[in-house]
């Protein structure tokens, strides 16, 4: 944009206490309880109580017809900053963006950011038919419900772009799996191998089944505050180097092969004053993994269209030459609603800590972390990204 300010920096703000509420296939509690049990974890883990935790902001799909504002009377909360975030995949980038502006500018001290969900029997089907207006009106009523129809046409799409094929979707998956073994919290436990991947039931061709999350309760949490505040506590902590979001990016592309990443991304290596070859690991929003393949081009890691190349010649897991979702990501954690959105985010905090649940990334001092979220038929409106830097690993 012509004219456009210089963004400030998040220098002074940072993020702690990484929570993860254990995922259960199905649930008969409420998203509220989740994101509870996330609010009590964040509490234990920082020695703060609900009068310190100012601000509030919170992601779900199955909150309704509640939002945020009807949970601080469930928690006993009185912020003075607050938001909900209905944007899927993105919200955890996009709270931690919002949050950071609030404690920076003196609107709130200390705010839980939480993504969660519940999943009942029948929650995923009901998700569906009330899912968006263009869900509503234009996908439901004609049998094309759910994401794997319109990841189908995403994944064939880039593939008769770009070349990509399943084998190299597949070493995304395969690694993830790898990665997951190691992670106390993953609901997949058994090895995958790439025969078995290509070995799988076709879902909506060309997806199989290993392309596709499985929905699970859950939520996620961080919080957001000064950095002296986090000393003062004891926390270890993480710096943000940079943040972007965007929305709707592309909309003349007839079917989605970028994201709003590709829009930004200069901007976010330049504010964090790195190249993409000193990050140490990735963790990207991978509802199905040419979602992945996406990510690691839009953000500047390869050129576009070479992700296939790029996956190829690298190796995935956690003691590989290029880390990625090192807990096992959503395609083998499992993908508990809003709280995808969060999954790598604080996944990442963990091992730039040095505090991974799994397995520890060696030396980890940068971390890139992407969001995507709200899927209509033919594209994610959503995008997110942040660099995190280890407390003091900066420059």
């Amino acid at each position: 944009m012509t004219g456009a300010r210089k963004r400030q920096s998040y220098d002074g703000v940072v993020l702690a206490a990484p929570v993860t509420v254990p995922y259960q296939r199905y649930s008969v509690e409420s998203a509220h309880w989740w994101i509870g049990r996330a609010l009590r974890g964040l509490s234990d883990a920082s020695n703060l109580s609900a009068n310190d935790i100012d601000g509030f902001c919170v992601a779900s799909f199955s909150l309704a017809p509640d939002t945020a504002v009807a949970l601080t009377q469930h928690f006993g909360l009185s912020p003075r900053w607050l938001d909900h975030i209905p944007m899927g995949g993105a919200a955890g980038v996009v709270a931690l963006r919002r949050a950071a502006r609030a404690v920076q500018s003196g609107d709130a001290e200390v705010v839980a950011c939480i993504g969660g969900d519940t999943n009942h029997v029948n929650s995923f089907r009901n998700m569906l038919g009330s899912f968006s207006r263009f869900s509503q009106d234009a996908s439901y009523p004609y049998g094309s419900a759910g994401p794997n129809g319109s990841f189908a046409l995403l994944t064939r799409n880039y593939m008769n772009m770009y070349g990509a094929a399943r084998e190299d979707f597949g070493k995304l998956c395969v690694a993830q799996r790898e990665n997951a073994l190691h992670f106390p919290h993953a609901l997949m436990k058994k090895p995958l191998s790439l025969e078995q991947y290509m070995d799988a039931r076709p879902i909506a061709d060309p997806i199989h089944l290993f392309d596709c999350v499985m929905p699970c309760a859950g939520a996620e949490g961080f919080l957001v505050m000064r950095e002296e505040m986090a000393q003062a506590q004891g926390l270890a902590y993480v710096n943000i180097l940079s943040a972007i979001e965007r929305h709707n990016a592309f909309p003349d592309d007839p079917i989605q092969h970028r994201g709003g990443w590709a829009l930004d991304h200069d901007e976010l290596w330049a504010m964090a004053g790195i190249k993409p070859g000193d990050v140490d690991l990735l963790q990207t929003y991978d509802d199905y993994p040419v979602i992945s393949m996406m990510q690691i081009e839009d953000l500047g890691f390869c050129r576009k269209g070479e992700a296939k190349d790029f996956v190829q010649s690298h190796e995935l897991t956690v003691n590989g030459s290029f880390p990625h979702n090192t807990s096992g990501g959503q395609l083998s954690v499992g993908q508990a609603g809003a709280a995808g959105g969060f999954i790598g985010l604080v996944e990442a905090i963990r091992q730039l800590n040095g505090a991974a649940l799994g397995a520890q990334v060696k030396d980890a001092k940068i971390a890139a972390v992407s969001g995507f979220g709200m899927i209509n038929y033919d594209r994610g409106l959503c995008t997110g990204a942040a660099i995190l830097a280890s407390g003091g690993a900066h420059g």
